[in-house]
């Protein structure tokens, strides 16, 4: 696996930056530049089980499965992976979940003068980059303008 990494500042305090990315309403929004319709399932605290959903082309729902492996609030979150959603179903066992599982996903939050810098950096395989790379830069600014109003 490769690392990718993204960042963007966003002229808010920590606080609401962190509110912004994973609460469930907020959430809906900025990943709507991943795919409209996408949402989580789960918690964001230290062992909680999450799942990254959205509706498939052919109407179903896919996405990852995954656990939060570490998280300290208002400062990092990270992301295991450990399979993929087909239609609804949880699948640890194909080749290409079992490719991505251990893959990591984190956020690191840093505030300095009422800004806050987001850097994210994830594991990618090659079949993601491409996707990656035309989606997080604009989720990131999509987030920023969220963020950005609600400092307001």
């Amino acid at each position: 696996m490769e690392k990718l990494h993204f960042s963007v500042d966003i002229e808010a305090p920590v606080a609401v930056v962190w509110n912004t990315m994973l609460d469930d309403e907020t959430y809906r929004e900025w990943t709507g530049a991943f795919h409209e319709g996408s949402y989580f399932e789960g918690g964001w605290a230290t062992g909680d089980s999450i799942r990254f959903l959205g509706p498939n082309d052919d109407g179903g729902v896919g996405g990852m499965v995954g656990f939060i492996d570490v998280a300290r609030p208002e400062e990092f979150v990270s992301i295991e992976y450990t399979g993929m959603i087909n239609n609804g179903v949880e699948d640890y066992s194909s080749d290409f979940a079992k490719k991505y599982a251990g893959a990591h996903e984190n956020y690191t939050f840093t505030e300095k003068n009422g800004v806050t810098t987001l850097d994210v950096d994830i594991d990618s395989i090659d079949e993601f980059d491409d996707m990656f790379e035309g989606m997080w830069p604009p989720a990131l600014d999509r987030l920023k303008q969220i963020a950005e109003l609600a400092a307001r």
